[in-house]
């Protein structure tokens, strides 16, 4: 992600990005290669989402919004989303979302929290942060303190592969050289979790993962998991499909549910991605929301490239994304 320069010696220079894989131009930020991009129109309402971030705990009528403009609803939300990559709604209630986090992770009480955030009913907020955090407020606040998460490294044809899932399915797939870095990862990822390490074998037969596996003891489902993903990376199986507990942004969540429904052997664009998730301007947070995946493979974000067709970027390093895409291709024919 880019970054910014010196408050004061570095205030009449805007940024640049390096590649749309690496920066993220949320409402928040800017840099002078998307202003150039942007229309007076466009400008305002990145004006807007920066207003509506920074006060979300405020009333933002879709309809107000969209006379502002000279829009219909409908048409202004449409605009609006294109550019941003959120309806208003749900770029205030991502906003209110950080702000809960941000207060949870400081060690506020939960009631305080939800208050600061913006949200009006803390038992409302409660059924929204479980779905959102993938836990409660408390756990989240506590660094989901007592929750199992039953993990396991393997060797593959791609190097050392660490897997972990809760109750709810694989939270973390990761490539990686060292076991010991990728157990560190994992650790820094749930920091108060139980990491129970699993006796899932250092490798396994061939398999497909099945319902009766999801339905088993931990160690024996995740044995069953890694398995069917090694098989897939070995040629010798199907890509698996498996229960993931997913956790991010609203925005990370519409690009990983939208990578997964690229067909194997198949590829899309950064811009691809973006119209597809209904927001055709938004292909560096597209890009950055790649880079944040927790789940190799699983999520395939090795699936999207560049518009120019290069591999661009992928956090388990270029050679496995090629190796990925090779296979996949000579599956797929």
């Amino acid at each position: 992600m880019a970054r910014r320069g010196p408050a004061r010696a570095g205030a009449g220079r805007r940024r640049r990005h390096r590649g749309s894989q690496e920066a993220e131009c949320g409402p928040d930020r800017g840099c002078a290669d998307c202003e150039r991009m942007t229309t007076p129109t466009d400008h305002a309402l990145i004006t807007l989402a920066r207003a509506i971030i920074a006060r979300a705990d405020q009333p933002w009528p879709l309809a107000d919004l969209a006379a502002g403009f000279g829009l219909s609803p409908s048409a202004f939300q449409r605009r609006f989303a294109a550019l941003i990559g959120l309806s208003p709604k749900a770029l205030q209630d991502a906003a209110r979302l950080g702000r809960l986090k941000a207060a949870l992770k400081a060690g506020s009480r939960v009631t305080d929290a939800i208050l600061e955030a913006g949200f009006g009913s803390p038992s409302r907020v409660y059924g929204e942060a479980q779905r959102d955090l993938g836990m409660t407020p408390t756990a989240y606040r506590d660094g989901a303190p007592g929750e199992a998460i039953h993990w396991a490294v393997r060797k593959t044809r791609l190097g050392w592969l660490a897997m972990a899932a809760t109750g709810r399915g694989v939270c973390f797939a990761q490539f990686g050289d060292d076991t010991d870095a990728l157990q560190a990862g994992l650790a820094r990822e749930f920091p108060r979790a139980v990491l129970l390490a699993s006796t899932a074998r250092a490798s396994g037969p061939p398999t497909t993962a099945t319902d009766d596996d999801a339905r088993g003891p931990p160690d024996a489902r995740l044995d069953a998991w890694m398995n069917a993903l090694d098989a897939h990376l070995a040629r010798s199986g199907p890509a698996p499909e498996l229960p993931l507990d997913l956790r991010g942004t609203a925005f990370q969540m519409r690009v990983w549910r939208f990578l997964q429904g690229i067909p194997l052997g198949e590829t899309r664009s950064y811009a691809d991605v973006a119209a597809g998730i209904e927001a055709p301007k938004a292909t560096r947070a597209v890009g950055t929301a790649c880079a944040a995946n927790r789940v190799a493979v699983l999520v395939p974000c090795h699936r999207v490239l560049r518009g120019d067709g290069a591999l661009g970027g992928y956090r388990w390093g270029l050679e496995r994304k090629r190796a990925l895409l090779a296979a996949e291709a000579t599956t797929h024919r």
